[in-house]
């Protein structure tokens, strides 16, 4: 699994890289803090029939945990697709609990 850091992250926003964001936390945690992610709640996983597999797909939550989970999930379903983990989740971006 291929990991990114928000720096790096940063670096293709800059850069003006097209990517794919998909947030897998719940609804109250994305409307308390985002960085501008689709919301697709880990739960909702199994209703997801498409992806832009042509573009980069950063996945992040709270920690890193459920983000590594739903990577591992869309991964068998579209294996074409470049994954990349938003490594250590944004708890440390805005000190949230």
């Amino acid at each position: 699994m291929k990991n990114i850091d928000y720096e790096q992250l940063q670096d293709w926003i800059k850069n003006e890289k097209q990517f794919q964001l998909i947030d897998v936390r719940e609804a109250d945690e994305h409307a308390s803090f985002n960085i501008g992610g689709t919301l697709i709640p880990l739960s909702q996983f199994i209703k997801i029939k498409d992806l832009d597999t042509l573009l980069p797909i950063v996945v992040y939550c709270k920690l890193g945990i459920r983000s590594q989970i739903a990577i591992q999930r869309l991964a068998t379903r579209f294996p074409e697709a470049d994954f990349y983990n938003l490594d250590k989740g944004i708890l440390h971006l805005n000190k949230i609990s």
